[in-house]
């Protein structure tokens, strides 16, 4: 039972705390251990495609071994210590993992400067979460991104690595955070990426292919709760889930998007490149800077019904 109590015991660490910018944060660790390995291996590679694959799988490899490896040893060692340090490490893991508190804090200074009519601040603090480019957004479009990245990141930056932990430990969810981690740093289809970073990306969709279906399902009961609109939920959910060029991301935008009645997606510009992209939802009503609070709902009751929801799986596995 420790396990579960350093699970639920890191949730509400990160509930209240989020992630103070003077901790050290092992994600930024992972981070610059793959921007290490980016730098070095890369352009070293290029022009060749096949040698780009490989040191593109590479890297994986390496990052999946330090990632698991090293808090498994830490937590073995502990162990050897005390149980009681290795319940500590592991809760204070569990709440470092968690992106609960920072996901919606960074959200909704995209909101507060919206609320200020101050587009500029907004597109740059909307630049801090999301991959596309935000210089020539207006407020409805940069209303939609900072909804959009919200009901994304519900999946892969709070349920996928609250499962994993509750399927492997703080190590396996580390392993988790490094593959997400890569995905978002090489896993995009430009010129620079496209070979080197395919495997972070196609493993990424793996990772996330039961957790983003998970987190789309638990969202439309967490819209029912809120009293949002949750029979548009599903509807939406059933149709539009494939409507993104992620085989996961459109799980929880559609969900979100047919919740708060309003329509996400289309086309964007990354790196200068315009981007075809399916539209999710319908349009219903015009998108509002309140949409941000009300993802940010959906975000904060999925986390907890998805936390009681695998607690009593684990509670019920462990008599079993």
């Amino acid at each position: 039972m420790l396990h579960l109590a350093a699970i639920i015991g890191g949730f509400i660490l990160d509930l209240i705390f989020g992630d103070p910018h003077w901790l050290p944060h092992p994600i930024c660790l992972i981070g610059n251990l793959i921007g290490f390995l980016e730098r070095n291996l890369r352009p070293k590679l290029a022009p060749n495609k096949t040698a780009l694959l490989v040191g593109g799988a590479l890297m994986v490899i390496i990052v999946l071994v330090i990632s698991f490896v090293v808090p498994m040893a830490i937590l073995l060692a502990a162990a050897m210590v005390s149980p009681w340090l290795a319940f500590a490490l592991e809760t204070i893991m569990c709440y470092q993992i968690f992106a609960t508190k920072c996901l919606r804090d960074e959200s909704m200074k995209v909101y507060d400067a919206l609320h200020k009519q101050d587009l500029a601040d907004a597109r740059v603090k909307l630049s801090w979460i999301v991959g596309r480019d935000t210089q020539n957004l207006d407020e409805e479009e940069i209303t939609k991104g900072a909804v959009e990245t919200v009901a994304e990141n519900t999946a892969d930056g709070i349920i996928a690595p609250m499962l994993y932990m509750f399927l492997g430990g703080v190590p396996l969810s580390f392993l988790y955070k490094g593959i997400n981690t890569m995905d978002s740093m090489v896993g995009y289809k430009n010129d620079k990426f496209l070979y080197f970073g395919r495997c972070a990306a196609k493993l990424d969709d793996l990772a996330n292919l039961i957790p983003a279906r998970i987190t789309g399902l638990v969202m439309i009961v967490a819209a029912f709760l809120l009293g949002l609109d949750g029979k548009n939920a599903w509807k939406v959910f059933w149709r539009d889930r494939y409507n993104h060029l992620s085989p996961n991301s459109a799980m929880t935008e559609s969900v979100t998007a047919g919740a708060l009645n309003i329509q996400l997606g289309g086309d964007h510009f990354y790196f200068g490149k315009l981007v075809h992209k399916d539209t999710i939802g319908d349009d219903i009503r015009p998108v509002c800077p309140e949409d941000i609070v009300k993802t940010n709902n959906l975000l904060y009751v999925t986390a907890v019904l998805c936390l009681v929801l695998f607690s009593a799986i684990y509670f019920v596995c462990s008599y079993f």
